[in-house]
C-alpha cells in the first residue's frame, strides 16, 4: 500500500496554527474575535487546542512557542505535498532550508517547518489522509487568502509555482509599494505576493493568513474590545471585498477578510 498521499493535493491550504506565549488569552480572544469554538486536540505529541468554524470543521491550531524559538507569537500555513521527503529534498535543492525536524502526529500526517529562500516560514505535510474533496470558495471562519510579505517577489514567484504549482495570474501596480502578484492553485486564485515596503522594511520576509468573517466594521470592535490593535485597515481591495491587519493582545499578526455585501 503507498504511503503518499494523491498528487492531487499538491498546494493545497490544509491547516492555520498559532504559536503564542499565552495559549488560553489567544484561544479567549480569537474565539470572540473570528467566532471559533475550541477544544483540546488529543492526538498530538505536545498540548494543542483546535479551533472549529461553526458547523464543527477544525480550520486551525494553536500551541505554545517554544523557548527555542526567538520570535514573537506567529500564525504558519500548512501546505500539503503528496511526498514530505521528496518536498523537503526540493526545497533545498530551491534554495530553501528546514526550520524543524519531521514530525509524525498520529491520524494526521507528518510534517516540517521549513523556510523559502527569502526567509518566510511555512510547514509542509504529507496527510494521512487521502481524501481530495474539491477546491471550492471559503465560508466564514475559514483561512480565504495568502499573503506573502518578501524582499524579492519575483524569486518567490518562481519558487513557490515550482515547489507547489501554484501559477501567477493578476498583477497590480501600487505605485510605491511596487507590484502585488497574485496566484492560483487550479482555477482559484488563493493569494498574493509583494516585497515588503521601505517604511516597513525591519519586518522581516513572512506568510500572513486572512480569516473570512461576515462583517469586517463587527470584527474591529471586537478585536479593540478584547485587547487586541487593528494595525491597517479596514480598507476596500478591488472588487469590493473588505480587509484589515491587526494583532492579538499576545502580538501575534493576524488578518480578517470580508466579502463585498
Amino acid at each position: 500500500m503507498s504511503t503518499t498521499a494523491p498528487a492531487e493535493i499538491l498546494g493545497r491550504h490544509n491547516w492555520s496554527e498559532l504559536m503564542t506565549t499565552d495559549v488560553k488569552g489567544a484561544e479567549a480572544f480569537y474565539r470572540k474575535v473570528i467566532g471559533w469554538t475550541s477544544e483540546p486536540f488529543t492526538g498530538s505529541p505536545m498540548p494543542y487546542t483546535q479551533f472549529k468554524r461553526e458547523g464543527g470543521s477544525g480550520v486551525a491550531g494553536l500551541m505554545e512557542k517554544p523557548a527555542e524559538i526567538k520570535m514573537p507569537p506567529f500564525w504558519a500555513m500548512y501546505i500539503a505535498v503528496p511526498d514530505l521527503s521528496e518536498a523537503v529534498a526540493k526545497i533545498k535543492k530551491l534554495g530553501g532550508s528546514e526550520l524543524s525536524e519531521v514530525i509524525p502526529v498520529k491520524g494526521v500526517g507528518r510534517l516540517q517547518m521549513v523556510k523559502d529562500p527569502q526567509g518566510a516560514g511555512f510547514y509542509v505535510i504529507q496527510p494521512d489522509s487521502h481524501d481530495n474533496p474539491p477546491d471550492r470558495d471559503p465560508v466564514v471562519g475559514e483561512a480565504s487568502w495568502l499573503e506573502l510579505m518578501t524582499t524579492d517577489w519575483r524569486a518567490a514567484k518562481a519558487f513557490y509555482q515550482e515547489l507547489f504549482g501554484w501559477q501567477p495570474s493578476e498583477a497590480m501596480e501600487m505605485g510605491e509599494a511596487g507590484t502585488y502578484q497574485m496566484f492560483n492553485r487550479g482555477s482559484r486564485t488563493i493569494g498574493g505576493m509583494m516585497n515588503v515596503p521601505k517604511e516597513m522594511s525591519q519586518v522581516p520576509p513572512n506568510w500572513q493568513i486572512y480569516f473570512l468573517v461576515d462583517d469586517i466594521d463587527a470584527a474591529v470592535k471586537r478585536i479593540t474590545e478584547n485587547g487586541g490593535k487593528v494595525v491597517m485597515g479596514p480598507m476596500e481591495v478591488p472588487g469590493g471585498d473588505k480587509v484589515l491587519n491587526a494583532t492579538d493582545p499576545q502580538g501575534g499578526h493576524f488578518a480578517l477578510h470580508a466579502k463585498k455585501r
